[in-house]
């Protein structure tokens, strides 16, 4: 995703301060301190040894930092030298040796062609336990009551303008979920709809008698249905928020540089949450069907979204942008002519006079994967790039980059699912070469040469599926077998069988 972000991340600079945060929990380490004893979590694969040379200490710290693979990958120092390699691009994935990953899971990727200096992406597969945190009923749980609820963790997470935090959300995320679902854990497991408010503590602020707060009832309409599927959904985008905040917190002391697209993949109680921030995509491909579970978030995608914030807040861009959008850009000359142009309310376009302030560079400029917001970066959500700023300016670009992320949500106990259905989830490094109609393709021709209760297959399709998008080298670089460009870009995929855990084992 490097190609995403043009120079202007040379000229990255301190933001002046962090956004507004909410409190902390306590339960939550900061980017650097030890996991909590449940669920353990791995440690990293070690970072590369630093070179010998007389490196300042900030820049070794930062090398061996940026350079760190998933644990599950289990990389010996020579496996890491070799995953770092961009003349090789040997593809990487966990041994067949030892546990696999949950539900089979099957894994691959492959470093970039040279476009950074190491794989900026990151990926974690966990099963994690959540103790909820307090009875709904306000009394103290008791602990033959206390069940709390496991879930399934995948995450992709595509960096640009550095690997930190790509790597931190890697580690992180997962926790800021569970510490949202804490107050769930007895409302999603009774099937009553949920409360409409839970417990406060006696004496606490906001704990006072509601009786004394309602008004007349006729200005209201029955009360809102809720389901525990949107409870599911408000506690991810939430918990995506709060990663942000916490590297807007952090960026400085913990060198969280750039930032990261996340595709999240949640399991819980019958149901696959998708959560995507970013240009990363996911399908399902069952019985041969396609089924998209998520779309892109680019400067075309979200222009509207963009426009309209650059129109109600212009301050935010500076004088040098215009929120308008051109067919191309307006030369001086054209100024008093009607040209093409679209705002944040059309979908069309129509004509306008050119005036001065259309002179101005546009917000949202170029189209398809040359798309670009304020000239410098092609993802509209993701998270980081808190010190991203405008190419030779102090313009903060951040506000125009959302951390939350579109849920989408796939009940398993709908369909009886077979051995070759699957969810596949990768980085725009496969389908920036790759079609879903070719993702399924493989997808068939791959399962069908193994036997339906080989866990190995997933590992196979995921390597198939790397190498599809990688190509192999000639003399012009990585090709395709159509001899088209292959994807130079850092390649990661996640294979998800859709038969739960142990059905297929």
């Amino acid at each position: 995703m490097l190609n995403r972000v043009r120079s202007a991340v040379a000229h990255l600079v301190s933001s002046g301060g962090a956004p507004p945060s909410r409190p902390k929990s306590p339960d939550l380490p900061n980017a650097t301190s030890a996991p909590p004893a449940a669920p353990p979590q791995a440690p990293r694969s070690p970072p590369a040894r630093a070179g010998s040379g007389g490196a300042a200490p900030a820049r070794t710290v930062e090398a061996r930092a940026s350079f760190s693979r998933p644990t599950f990958l289990q990389l010996s120092p020579g496996g890491l030298r070799r995953a770092d390699d961009h003349a090789g691009r040997a593809v990487q994935s966990p041994p067949d040796t030892g546990r696999r990953l949950p539900w089979s899971t099957g894994y691959a990727e492959v470093i970039n062609a040279g476009k950074s200096r190491h794989n900026e992406d990151q990926a974690c597969c966990e099963v994690v336990y959540v103790e909820g945190r307090r009875s709904v009923s306000g009394a103290p749980r008791e602990p033959s009551r206390g069940q709390g609820l496991c879930f399934y963790y995948w995450g992709l997470f595509d960096g640009h303008a550095g690997g930190g935090a790509a790597e931190m959300a890697s580690r992180l995320l997962h926790r800021h979920i569970r510490e949202q679902l804490k107050d769930l854990v007895e409302i999603l497991q009774d099937p009553l709809p949920p409360p409409l408010c839970l417990p406060s503590t006696p004496g606490a602020p906001g704990s006072s008698d509601s009786s004394q707060l309602v008004g007349p009832q006729s200005c209201w309409s029955s009360q809102k249905e809720v389901t525990h599927e949107s409870l599911v959904v408000g506690a991810i985008e939430n918990a995506f928020q709060l990663m942000d905040e916490q590297m807007a917190r952090e960026r400085r002391g913990h060198q969280v540089e750039g930032g990261c697209c996340a595709l999240v993949v949640v399991y819980l109680l019958g149901k696959v949450y998708v959560a995507n921030a970013g240009d990363s995509r996911a399908i399902i491909v069952r019985n041969g069907e396609i089924i998209p579970m998520s779309r892109e978030f680019t400067p075309e995608t979200e222009r509207q979204r963009l426009q309209l914030l650059g129109f109600l807040k212009p301050e935010l861009l500076g004088g040098e942008f215009t929120h308008l959008e051109f067919p191309r850009r307006v030369q001086p000359k054209e100024l008093g002519q009607r040209m093409l142009y679209r705002d944040q309310n059309m979908t069309g376009w129509a004509y306008k006079k050119i005036e001065l302030e259309d002179l101005r560079f546009p917000l949202v400029c170029g189209e398809g994967k040359k798309a670009r917001v304020m000239a410098t970066i092609g993802v509209t959500r993701g998270l980081g790039d808190h010190n991203l700023r405008v190419c030779s300016s102090t313009l903060p670009i951040k506000p125009f980059l959302s951390c939350f992320p579109e849920v989408r949500v796939y009940d398993l106990t709908q369909y009886e699912h077979c051995p070759d259905d699957v969810l596949v989830l990768g980085t725009d490094g496969l389908w920036d070469v790759t079609s879903d109609c070719e993702v399924a393709a493989t997808v068939d021709r791959v399962l069908s040469a193994y036997e339906p209760n080989d866990p190995s297959r997933y590992t196979a399709l995921a390597q198939a599926l790397v190498l599809g998008a990688r190509g192999t080298p000639r003399d012009r670089g990585w090709r395709l077998p159509n001899n088209k460009l292959g994807s130079g870009d850092d390649i990661s995929v996640f294979v998800i069988p859709l038969g739960g855990p142990g059905s297929y084992s």
